[in-house]
């Protein structure tokens, strides 16, 4: 394969059409055309020799090959992005640069404002917001691309060290309208009758830490998982289903 020919452009087309799910939405992310999008799709398909996504008149999605590359292709941005970082910051005769990882939650509600109020104190500092899965919240550490990761406790590498900041409770997040957002006191068993959504294997793990007060049964993966947990919290808002999440 001839891997040279891959371009940036192809790997930020790549990534905003996964993220999207749509070469709309990428095209106005990356301020393209969608045809220049599919065009560089196409060509990055080329050069590695599979298809990255399945394609319908009205549905992107990654296929099994693309998602298992995908997390490469992201961390290639990244340290792109990092070099690109660090000449500006040695042009600017800045001295450190501080790259950290967060959930997209964390990292695009908490984090900038933190980092605002440091950056006053600390100005000869440069500080990069990567936002991860919370899976890879340690792995990015010890892989080196990111300094420091902020987001849930989680089982840790012998090399990381770890520090609680905030504690924040689970609660159960649901629509106005749904027939939960008034029911005050709820117990388990109220959540059977009810769709689910959770945001990764989080809700597992979490969950089953919630005994010895919650029963076996409360550990099962509900029907519906999905990768992030605004994409958890947007369909709990549509009141198809209801949420457990941190507060």
């Amino acid at each position: 394969m001839a891997l040279t020919r891959i371009t940036i452009r192809q790997i930020e087309a790549v990534i905003a059409v996964a993220d999207t799910a749509s070469f709309k939405l990428a095209s106005e992310r990356l301020g393209m055309t969608a045809q220049a999008i599919s065009q560089l799709v196409a060509e990055f398909e080329n050069q590695i020799g599979f298809a990255m996504f399945h394609r319908t008149t009205r549905h992107v999605e990654l296929s099994g090959a693309g998602k298992a590359l995908l997390p490469f292709a992201n961390t290639t941005l990244r340290r792109l992005q990092d070099l690109q970082l660090s000449a500006r910051t040695i042009k600017n005769n800045l001295q450190t640069i501080v790259t950290v990882g967060a959930p997209l939650v964390l990292a695009s509600l908490v984090l900038p404002t933190a980092i605002r109020d440091y950056r006053r104190q600390h100005p000869d500092v440069a500080i990069r917001i990567v936002d991860t899965a919370v899976g890879y919240l340690v792995d990015g550490i010890t892989q080196g691309d990111f300094d420091l990761a902020v987001g849930p406790d989680r089982e840790r590498h012998d090399a990381v060290q770890a520090r609680t900041l905030f504690n924040s409770r689970w609660v159960l997040w649901c629509a106005r309208e749904h027939p939960l957002a008034t029911a005050g006191n709820l117990s388990w068993s109220d959540l059977e009758q009810h769709a689910v959504v959770a945001a990764s294997r989080d809700y597992e793990r979490n969950i089953t830490s919630m005994a010895p007060w919650a029963p076996a049964s409360a550990s099962t993966v509900p029907p519906e998982i999905v990768d992030n947990i605004t994409t958890a919290l947007g369909i709990a808002a549509s009141g198809e289903a209801v949420t457990l999440a941190p507060e």
